[in-house]
Formats: structure tokens, C-alpha cells, sequence
């Protein structure tokens, strides 16, 4: 049996705390548990995957599935975009051309329904995704789920990257939604409550002039839907939001997890990570609140596979969004970069293994 021993480390705020270790006398780990000592901590779960681009070549879907494969991904969602670019534009990203108009549209989803139907593969583990809803415009979307049910019946078990409102996508005529708009969800909002389907949806917290200008907006969806199954993306953080203080952000999320229990975070997109998680007692802060809640939280990369790029840029997006990672206690390292947490999402029997 291995010795346990508490030993006093200095967080990087100088704070002592005690911290257990596991003497190297045991003779071999527990059969069947993860050992954090000698594995990976890159997340097995690639939740927050755009495996097509808004405009432009994709990434083949085989060659994807390789890059998922080869990194350790072993359970991922199918996301398109559901705002596109015009066929005939030469853009594969909506940042480098502005006032070209972004719109709705269900091309994707079914690009990567056929992808799948067509290759069906064991590994990794996939969960395709509806992306084409208009949070502002919403009402065919119950009949686009039904034409989703019709082609390819089964195989859509998540909705989302969905927009509320994003920031970066405004110059490009990106319309969100308003508190009118949010009541007008109720017919599909039903369905995925029916299918117990959970639902990523984007919306921005502020930005550095209003941090907290959007902030009402989800507390409609939160307080309007409260069984639905609802993932915050990015927590709300965005490139316009980079200077609000770690500590009244945290308190914010503290309060929504404390009252509404169907509200998961996505700590995807690598720019937490620069933006926030790079500082070493900013990033502290961060792993206290998911120690904290160690079941309210999913990893994903955000990567975009537009053909521009390639897989040593996919490896190095999961690398840097699965840092924290590191840092944290067993119980949301179980939960966050062994998919527990996601695994409970989409109540599959999955269980992620213990931690040694």
C-alpha cells in the first residue's frame, strides 16, 4: 500500500496549504485508477469542436478524427457553425471581413451528419450537434429539428455553439437576441428538455467598457428554463472582456452555480487562458472555484477546422486549453479532463476512472 504524507507547499499568493502525496513505496498503482503522476493531463474530451469552418475548406472529417485519435481526444462533439459566410466569399474567418453578413443556416449540420452516417466511427466517441438555430428569430426551429429527425433520426444528441450574443460577430450583421426573443425559445426549449439534450449557448458577459452589459440575458435563459441543460460557453469571457477582475467574474459564476443546478460552464477557447488562466494567482482563483464545483464544468478546444490548418496546431490548442488541468484536485480532474462531468451531461453509462 502506498504512504500518504501531508506536506505544507506555498500557493503562489503565499498562502500554506497541505497537500498529499503518495510515497513511492507502493509497488504498482491501484489496477483500474489513473495515475496523474505518470499520465497525461490533457483532456480525453474535446466538448466545444467546430469541425467546420464559416466559410471555406474544412479540415477533411477523416483526417480530423485522426488528429483527435493521435491526441489522447477520445470523446468529442460534432460542432458546425451555425452562421455562415457567403458561398461565393473568400473569407474562412469572420474577423478578417468585416461587413460581409454572416447568416443562418443549417448547411453544416448536415455536412457533418452525412460525414458521420458515412464513415461511423468507433473511436473517438461523437456527438453530433445542432448549430443552426436564430436565438433571434426562433420560431421554425422546431420544424428544422424535425427535418434533422427526418434525414438522420437518433443522431443529433446536443444543440449548440448557439448565439445569444456575441460581440465579435456584430460588425458581420450578427443579430442577437433579446428578452422577447428568449420566451419565443419555449416550443423547442421543450424538446430538448424531452430528450434531456444539452444546449451550449454563446452569450457575452460584457466587455472592458460594460463587463457586465449582457449579463441580464442569461439570467433570462437560467431563470425562464431552469430544467433545461444549459453549458455557458467560454463562461462568458470573450476578447472584449480581458481586464475585469478574476475576483468579482468568479463571484458571478459562484452565484449562478448556487442557483440554478442544470447550469454547466465550458471552460473552452484558449484566449482564458491568455486572457486569464496564464497568470499563475489569477489561474489559483479559477481552480478554487472548480474545486469548489468540481461537477459543473467541460473542457473543449474551440478549434475551428478550417484547411488552413493542421494538426500541430489542433495538439497545441489542447495543450493549452487543458493546462489547467494541472492544477487541479482529483475530484475536478475527474470530472473536467476525465469527461465525468460530461459523460453525466449526456447520460451515457461511461464512468471515468478513479484517481490513483
Amino acid at each position: 500500500m502506498p504512504v500518504m504524507v501531508r506536506k505544507l507547499a506555498r500557493t503562489a499568493a503565499g498562502a500554506a496549504v497541505a497537500v498529499c502525496l503518495l510515497t513511492p513505496t507502493a509497488a504498482s498503482a491501484e489496477p483500474g485508477c489513473f495515475d496523474r503522476r505518470t499520465r497525461p493531463y490533457t483532456s480525453v474530451v474535446d466538448s466545444h469542436l467546430h469541425f467546420r469552418p464559416f466559410g471555406g475548406r474544412a479540415i477533411p472529417f477523416p483526417e480530423l478524427l485522426k488528429y483527435l485519435n493521435s491526441s489522447g481526444v477520445r470523446y468529442a462533439n460534432v460542432y458546425g457553425i451555425g452562421q455562415t459566410l457567403p458561398a461565393g466569399s473568400s473569407c474562412t474567418y469572420y474577423l478578417d471581413c468585416p461587413g460581409t453578413p454572416v447568416t443562418p443556416s443549417m448547411r453544416n449540420d448536415f455536412v457533418n451528419a452525412a460525414n458521420y452516417a458515412a464513415s461511423k466511427p468507433g473511436k473517438p466517441r461523437l456527438a453530433l450537434s445542432m448549430t443552426f438555430p436564430d436565438l433571434a428569430n426562433p420560431d421554425d426551429v422546431v420544424e428544422k429539428i424535425r427535418l434533422l429527425d427526418r434525414e438522420y433520426p437518433g443522431l443529433f444528441t446536443w444543440m449548440g455553439e448557439v448565439n445569444l450574443i456575441k460581440q465579435a460577430l456584430l460588425p458581420n450583421k450578427h443579430e442577437p437576441a433579446d428578452k422577447g426573443d428568449i420566451d419565443r425559445w419555449a416550443p423547442f426549449m421543450k424538446i430538448l428538455r424531452q430528450r434531456s439534450i444539452p444546449m451550449t449557448i454563446h452569450s457575452d458577459l460584457g466587455n472592458d467598457a460594460e463587463p457586465t452589459k449582457y449579463l441580464p440575458l442569461i439570467r433570462k435563459v437560467l431563470n425562464r428554463y431552469p430544467e433545461n441543460k444549459i453549458v455557458w460557453a467560454h463562461m462568458g469571457l470573450s476578447k472584449e472582456l480581458k481586464d475585469m477582475p478574476a475576483a468579482r467574474h468568479i463571484q458571478i459564476m459562484e452565484e449562478l452555480l448556487r442557483a440554478h443546478p442544470n447550469l454547466t460552464l465550458d471552460i473552452s477557447w484558449r484566449v482564458l487562458y491568455d486572457q486569464y488562466f496564464k497568470d499563475p494567482a489569477v489561474r489559483e482563483k479559477y481552480v478554487a472555484l472548480f474545486d469548489r464545483h468540481p461537477t459543473r464544468a467541460i473542457p473543449g478546444t474551440d478549434f475551428v477546422a478550417s484547411r488552413d490548418k493542421n494538426y500541430k496546431i489542433y495538439k497545441e490548442e489542447l495543450r493549452v486549453t487543458s493546462e489547467i488541468n494541472k492544477y487541479l484536485g482529483d475530484d475536478a480532474f475527474r470530472g473536467i479532463a476525465l469527461g465525468q462531468n460530461y459523460f453525466r451531461l449526456l447520460s451515457l453509462k461511461d464512468q471515468a476512472p478513479r484517481i490513483c
